[in-house]
């Protein structure tokens, strides 16, 4: 039996980074009824070793879009981190959206088997990972992205924003 893919992939990361989208615009408001100025809760991390705000938005994004094209055997495209605020990280995660969304479902099929070569940037020890499509969704890709955007969530929660886990997970109480 085959996996479908785009049926697979695609919602998974809708999802996660439509919750990123609505927290940051939840944190967005909170800070300006505390009369934080966002720089700094954007400049903030957990660690002084770690991504700030900024960049677990923007490696969450690149993840998904970069990884996606990967996936479906396209040259991922590249994304300028020139977001400086949260209007700026907003719009940067509906741009992904609208890109996982243009990724042709076709283009998915029969792929699951398909070799995926990530390559690893020097500061993480260089070289390169192999796997199959499918492998790589569910051992790196998505597990990737879920960090970056957990991440975000702890960053922000460990600054005062009042979010919970419910808001991560996107549940809509009635």
């Amino acid at each position: 039996m085959s996996t479908d893919l785009h049926s697979l992939v695609i919602p998974q990361l809708e999802r996660v980074l439509t919750n990123l989208r609505d927290i940051l615009e939840r944190a967005s408001l909170d800070l300006e009824q505390r009369e934080i100025p966002e720089s700094v809760l954007l400049s903030s991390r957990l660690y002084p070793d770690m991504f700030d705000l900024q960049q677990q938005v923007q490696a969450a994004t690149d993840i998904a879009r970069r990884g996606t094209a990967r996936l479906i055997g396209e040259e991922p495209s590249s994304m300028p981190d020139s977001e400086a605020s949260f209007p700026g990280l907003i719009n940067r995660i509906d741009t992904t959206l609208s890109a996982l969304r243009a990724f042709p479902p076709e283009a998915f099929v029969g792929g699951e088997q398909r070799g995926v070569v990530m390559p690893i940037p020097r500061s993480f020890g260089g070289g390169q990972l192999e796997f199959k499509a499918l492998e790589f969704f569910t051992d790196f890709l998505l597990p990737n992205v879920y960090f970056h955007c957990s991440m975000a969530y702890a960053i922000l929660r460990h600054n005062g924003t009042s979010i919970g886990k419910a808001d991560f997970l996107g549940m809509k109480t009635t």
